[in-house]
């Protein structure tokens, strides 16, 4: 039976509620993780009865044995498994860059994600020009305004609508045309 979470369920969640959730989600026995961990099934149980704090020692190996950190187990948002955000709280909440463009992190609260998305907010004249290379991958999408896209030895003039995904390892680098771009920008 997997278990559904809701952010207030999740708030009032003690650390042993939290190792029973993770555990009963990947369909393992209380004896499955006691062998894992080298603790007894005993052990086990009344840790994820809140009947037992656990030692640090003992955290680790549970968390090693769950597949997860102890930052994971002990932090409330660790098991959020959706992240809401306003289009309110993403503008008020804009950062300016060295490059002159306005960025927002997307579920930052989120622990172990797989990608990082961010809304870009880019001004004609506020752009300074650069070049950035990374590793992994990236994909933008165009909401408002035009920009010029470099990717490689590559130009692209991106409109609002239109996409572009590739390997970030290459040199790039972004120039708004219109007096506004907004876009988003998803690393992978």
């Amino acid at each position: 039976m997997e278990v559904v979470l809701t952010e207030e369920r999740i708030n009032n969640l003690k650390i042993g509620d939290r190792i029973r959730l993770l555990r009963m989600n990947q369909k393992r026995t209380l004896q499955e993780i006691a062998d894992a961990s080298e603790l007894s099934r005993s052990m086990i149980s009344k840790i994820e009865n809140n009947k037992a704090v656990p030692s640090v020692a003992a955290l680790v190996k549970v968390a090693q044995a769950l597949g997860t950190s102890i930052s994971n187990l002990l932090e409330h948002d660790a098991f959020l498994n959706a992240i809401f955000t306003t289009r309110q709280k993403a503008e008020e909440n804009l950062t300016s860059t060295d490059k002159g463009y306005l960025i927002f992190p997307f579920a930052s609260e989120y622990h172990e994600k797989k990608m990082q998305p961010f809304l870009f907010v880019a001004r004609k004249g506020e752009v300074r020009q650069h070049e950035v290379s990374h590793e992994g991958e990236e994909f933008i999408y165009i909401i408002s305004g035009q920009m010029k896209m470099q990717v490689g030895e590559v130009d692209y003039l991106l409109k609002a609508g239109d996409s572009l995904y590739f390997n970030s390892s290459q040199k790039h680098g972004i120039m708004p045309v219109s007096t506004e771009v907004v876009y988003l920008d998803i690393f992978v």
